[in-house]
């Protein structure tokens, strides 16, 4: 059974920082793409970031240089760097793994999803 968990979610005030971590399990996902996801309330979800296989790496404009995705192919692990948090940086954040490319993720969509960790950032 596969399962994705988040960790490192919190309160932070703006211009702080949190490392975010989802660890995969059930299955090898070394040749899987890992990425992040978020949604605010009232709001849909928005990607993120995502990593293929191979270590390339894809940002969304709205985070591009304040956040930094990066994985552990060993560990079947995905983290996600934030720094410079906003206030409108607060949402539930999500991991996700796909099979195929970064382009199916920018899509939003995904073979597997976590539950989800709250992120918090106060002004």
């Amino acid at each position: 059974q596969v399962q994705l968990v988040e960790s490192g979610g919190g309160l932070v005030q703006a211009g702080g920082s949190l490392r975010l971590s989802c660890a995969a399990s059930g299955r090898t996902f070394s040749r899987y793409t890992m990425g992040w996801f978020r949604q605010a309330p009232g709001k849909e979800r928005d990607f993120l970031a995502a990593i293929s296989w191979n270590g390339y790496t894809y940002h969304a404009d709205s985070v591009k240089g304040r956040f930094t995705i990066s994985r552990d192919v060993t560990k079947n692990t995905v983290y996600l760097q934030m720094n410079s948090l906003k206030p409108e940086d607060t949402a539930v954040y999500y991991c996700a793994v796909d099979r195929d490319g970064i382009g199916t993720m920018i899509s939003g969509r995904a073979d597997y999803w976590g539950q989800g960790t709250q992120v918090t950032v106060s002004s």
